[in-house]
């Protein structure tokens, strides 16, 4: 049995004319934003002050929704909640750097992003989407994952390829990721030691959370989480130690982490950070990333969400990145549009990874051994393709361990077609993304244009709640957004467009937003 006997060919991944011609243009020039800020707001605050137990996330989240059913008036679904709001008054004064602080905003957040997908977008409200732009995914039945990949996956299954294995993951797998990270950050020297496969992101740092906070002397001082961010690994975060929420500013499509930096004390046990905002696509500013690793104690963990980092061309990666103290994640989920696969890994220090050998042995025995061979041939494939390579010869076959049974000419067809594949789809996606940007800042409101990623922000004039914005646009166009409040951005009215969707459906929707934006002041 040989691994790619046979490979479909390549998807065509097509982006049409008209989006080519739409990304060609200039944005308007008065309808974009350079800069974004996800700090608190007068709207978060009253929610606090009208509380009447402001550690109560379920309460916290019941009245952010109760305003928001008392400002739909007539098209309130829930007017209990609405009566709870208008029955309330405020009840104390409250800082910013209290609900930053707050155990609660952690817990708030996230019920709210429960209630926006479990009871209103995919709830009552289900009916109205017609166009779904708030998912934060691919469309995978467009731009799945590649077709060589894909054959692994049929491969394993053919070979019965599901058994036990070590708890990191199978060491051909560890050893194909070790050397496709080092092409990608310049002079580091990972190994199989430095690798550890996950069940994708989200596990990830959830199981990451679980064995640095737990255990040992607790800490006084409090985890970092930047923000904006996604509330599941906050909530993570969070279940296991005091947060303190710490929002990063971005200009110019890079975020800046001076906030961070000067939040850090000695013991500070964790710092959990994205590396491309979401919904900015904004990077984090490398030097400030070098500084913040530089600056952070011996027994401060830092570790860095790497899931967005792609769409775009990165400066290049600080060996810093490989510092003993810095754990870096990685998932299929969107650079490889393959969420339901959870599967990922994370790179560390040998010492970090043998104690976490422990840790994944006793809590969840290891990752899908399934995957194994999908893995290690999407670290070699992408290696290959980072590095340059056209075409793979003899040192490539050699890569690969005889029971595989591959021939150079098979593995050819296989790289060639992963290649056109990759390519093609970068290039459809980038192109979707910036001609939502110039659809966008048509619109009345200031859009932020993505360096990164698949996700736009944008802020719409007439609304000062994004939520608020989530229900008018929804009710009156049949578009779903994703309200920014939702990964933290506490303040402002910036909802989440994901551009990566069929052009066929992304274009009718951005044009039916036109005219409810511009006729928003007159509701």
């Amino acid at each position: 049995m040989k691994l790619f006997e046979t490979v479909p060919s390549p998807r065509p991944c097509p982006a049409p004319p008209d989006a080519y011609e739409t990304a060609a243009r200039t944005p308007r020039a008065g309808g974009v934003s350079d800069v974004f800020s996800p700090g608190v707001d007068h709207r978060v605050l009253e929610v606090y002050a009208r509380a009447r137990d402001p550690h109560d996330p379920l309460e916290l989240r019941d009245l952010w929704l109760g305003r928001v059913e008392h400002e739909l008036g007539r098209h309130a679904l829930r007017p209990a909640l609405a009566e709870t709001w208008r029955a309330g008054r405020p009840r104390r004064t409250v800082t910013a750097e209290e609900v930053l602080s707050s155990r609660a905003t952690v817990r708030f957040v996230k019920e709210l992003f429960n209630s926006f997908f479990r009871d209103d977008l995919y709830g009552e409200l289900r009916d109205s989407a017609r166009y779904i732009l708030s998912s934060g995914s691919i469309d995978e039945e467009r731009w799945g994952l590649p077709q060589s990949l894909k054959e692994c996956i049929r491969y394993a299954l053919d070979r019965d390829w599901y058994g036990y294995s070590d708890s990191r993951g199978r060491v051909p797998a560890r050893e194909a990721i070790a050397a496709y990270e080092n092409a990608r950050v310049a002079g580091t020297r990972y190994t199989a030691d430095n690798v550890a496969i996950t069940m994708g992101g989200t596990f990830a740092i959830n199981s990451l959370a679980d064995f640095v906070l737990h255990g040992g002397a607790r800490p006084t001082a409090p985890a970092l989480c930047a923000t904006p961010n996604y509330p599941p690994l906050v909530e993570a975060v969070a279940r296991r130690h005091d947060v303190r929420l710490v929002p990063v500013p971005s200009e110019h499509g890079r975020t800046g982490l001076d906030p961070l930096i000067a939040a850090l004390t000695p013991e500070t046990p964790l710092v959990m950070l994205q590396t491309v905002g979401n919904p900015t696509g904004a990077a984090v500013r490398e030097d400030d990333l070098v500084r913040l690793i530089r600056a952070a104690s011996p027994s401060t963990v830092i570790v860095l969400d790497e899931c967005h980092e792609w769409l775009g061309d990165y400066e290049e990666r600080s060996a810093e990145r490989a510092a003993p103290g810095v754990v870096r994640v990685s998932s299929l989920s969107k650079t490889w549009s393959a969420p339901g696969l959870k599967a990922g890994w994370f790179l560390a220090d040998p010492a970090f990874i043998d104690e976490y050998y422990e840790y994944a042995s006793s809590s969840f025995g290891g990752p899908p051994s399934f995957f194994y061979t999908t893995i290690e041939v999407l670290a070699r494939l992408e290696r290959w393709l980072v590095s340059g390579v056209e075409t793979p010869g003899a040192a490539e076959v050699k890569e690969f361990e005889s029971s595989y049974a591959i021939d150079l000419p098979r593995l050819q067809d296989a790289y060639r077609g992963y290649r056109t594949e990759r390519l093609r789809r970068a290039e459809a996606l980038t192109v979707l993304r910036d001609a939502a940007t110039v659809r966008l800042a048509d619109i009345p409101g200031r859009v932020l244009p993505p360096h990164f990623s698949i996700n736009t922000a944008v802020e719409l004039e007439g609304w000062d709640d994004s939520y608020r914005c989530f229900r008018d646009l929804l009710r009156e166009t049949g578009v779903s957004v994703y309200p920014g409040i939702l990964n933290f951005c506490l303040s402002g009215s910036a909802v989440r467009i994901t551009t990566a969707r069929p052009w066929e459906d992304l274009a009718p929707a951005l044009d039916r937003l036109r005219p409810r934006a511009a006729a928003v002041n007159g509701r």
